[in-house]
């Protein structure tokens, strides 16, 4: 998309990872993951991925962050030195508690880490978040016939990731998807995937001069907010992942306008 922020570098950066994570996703046993659908919890906002077993292959994820390491170096000689600090801590423990820390969304136990190892912010959760990913995948593969619609306000249905992304299916059906897990289910067109609101009058959208296939969906209620995107006039429709990325202008957009990932949690009268 021509109003993209991202760079094409990084953007075919991203593209090879995600090469990478389909790749270790289809070199998985189906035995990785045990996925659990009890429908009284996932009407109540749990995830799939709360309720699964999952077997993880300690020394294989340990074998995947050297390839996500070498992948960084390869795109930029500079990442080499940043990640040195991996020779001497990485080990199966380690490994194990990021994929601990990971699965709960425990940016502060990251940031920690970075801070103690003497690392950019960003490094560790990168790496554990983007090893984990096709575990997470394999669970949402398995869950996605289960997965017809989600509880507003509680995120992804597979894996709690908030929602932020929706396209626009077959006849304009809303259709949100998981950049993390790629689940994906329906929602209604004029309804605020947040708070649930679906008053036409404080439900509204921004739009970006140049980009006619996405538009912004923002809540008065709870100033939450959501991009959808017409997937329907691409040649070819990127991954959701690739599709978050690209759109990464959308997000910049609602928050200057005062509209919030996730909503604040607390909706006006």
């Amino acid at each position: 998309m021509k109003t993209s922020v991202v760079s094409k570098d990084y953007q075919n950066l991203q593209k090879e990872i995600i090469g990478l994570q389909e790749k270790w996703k289809e070199g998985l046993g189906s035995e990785a993951v045990t996925i659990k659908t009890d429908k009284t919890a996932m009407s109540a906002g749990v995830p799939v991925a709360a309720l699964s077993i999952f077997d993880f292959d300690i020394p294989l994820f340990l074998q995947w962050i050297e390839e996500i390491k070498g992948l960084l170096v390869k795109n930029n000689d500079k990442m080499e030195e940043k990640l040195v600090f991996l020779n001497n801590i990485m080990d199966e423990n380690t490994a194990q508690r990021w994929i601990d820390e990971a699965l709960a969304f425990n940016h502060i136990y990251f940031h920690r880490f970075a801070e103690e190892h003497g690392v950019e912010e960003w490094i560790p959760y990168f790496l554990a978040e983007t090893a984990l990913r096709p575990y997470l995948r394999l669970a949402a593969e398995k869950a996605q016939p289960e997965i017809v619609s989600g509880n507003h306000g509680a995120g992804c249905p597979v894996c709690g990731e908030p929602a932020r992304l929706a396209q626009l299916e077959g006849e304009g059906k809303k259709e949100l998807c998981c950049p993390r897990c790629l689940a994906h289910w329906n929602d209604k067109r004029v309804s605020c995937s947040h708070c649930g609101n679906e008053d036409h009058e404080t439900m509204k959208y921004l739009t970006v001069e140049g980009d006619a296939a996405s538009q912004i969906q923002v809540c008065e209620k709870c100033r939450g907010y959501i991009k959808i995107v017409d997937t329907r006039q691409f040649i070819n429709k990127p991954s959701a992942a690739m599709l978050d990325l690209t759109t990464l202008h959308l997000d910049f957009v609602a928050q200057e306008n005062g509209y919030l990932p996730g909503g604040s949690g607390e909706t006006e009268n």
